[in-house]
């Protein structure tokens, strides 16, 4: 898989890409990381990438000429993938969409600077809008790392563990059950004995049970939407639940 990222700071992005997994992915052909830099396209000598808003107020605004010349040039004037703005205004990043934006070939990812992209950018050239959360960053660089990372992470081959993206939270709808390694006991506080069984069914029962009660007490609003079995509800029952 391909991820074009169009930025004003690509050094910011690189640091992290070289690292840990993502860097081990890249080295394995699975993904492909292209980090494009706007000020490249720019036609004058300061390479000028933003301008006063119409209108007045405060801020800069990103001017359109260097957005569409850069993302046209690397996908080509009607882009075959997915053209995504990292914005406040976009629909909240989810695993869900984690899922379904990796079942990409391609993703372009396009980082915001300053107060914000002229309008037509939004309307002419992107196809979606992805925000991480409510709150404000000073650009689009963080949540396109949180997006590849997140993404990544669902190719075949990218986790050592082939289950383990399967396990972590929110995968399923629920967080994840609380981990143990070694040593055993450390500092007289001991890890619980069914995970020292070697009996692997109730290692499961109990790892099902504990992502339920994780979920319930940290964020009973994701229940809702969790793909729940009889069990599970007869589960959460015992211990307070009342499904709606």
């Amino acid at each position: 898989m391909r991820f074009d990222v169009f930025t004003l700071l690509p050094e910011t992005l690189s640091p992290y890409l070289q690292a840990s997994i993502l860097q081990k992915a890249a080295e394995r052909g699975l993904i492909e990381i292209a980090l494009h830099n706007i000020r490249d396209w720019t036609r004058d000598k300061h390479h000028t990438t933003d301008d006063t808003p119409y209108g007045g107020g405060g801020g800069m605004v990103m001017k359109p000429e260097p957005v569409f010349e850069a993302v046209e040039s690397v996908l080509g004037l009607q882009p075959a993938c997915p053209v995504i703005m990292l914005t406040p205004q976009g629909r909240v990043f989810s695993q869900r969409v984690a899922d379904e934006l990796s079942r990409h070939e391609r993703l372009a990812l396009l980082c915001g600077r300053y107060e914000g992209v002229d309008e037509r950018v939004h309307e002419h050239l992107i196809t979606d809008e992805i925000s991480i959360g409510d709150y404000v960053l000073t650009g689009g660089e963080l949540p396109a790392l949180v997006v590849i990372d997140a993404v990544a992470r669902l190719i075949p081959g990218v986790l050592g563990d082939p289950e383990g993206a399967a396990d972590d939270s929110h995968a399923t709808g629920l967080l994840e059950y609380p981990h143990y390694t070694r040593p055993p006991e450390f500092r007289g506080w001991k890890v619980p004995e069914v995970l020292l069984s070697g009996h692997h069914g109730e290692v499961d029962r109990w790892r099902r049970e504990q992502s339920l009660l994780r979920t319930l007490e940290r964020r009973p609003d994701l229940l809702a939407k969790a793909e729940l079995t009889k069990k599970d509800l007869e589960f959460l029952k015992k211990h307070g639940h009342e499904a709606g």
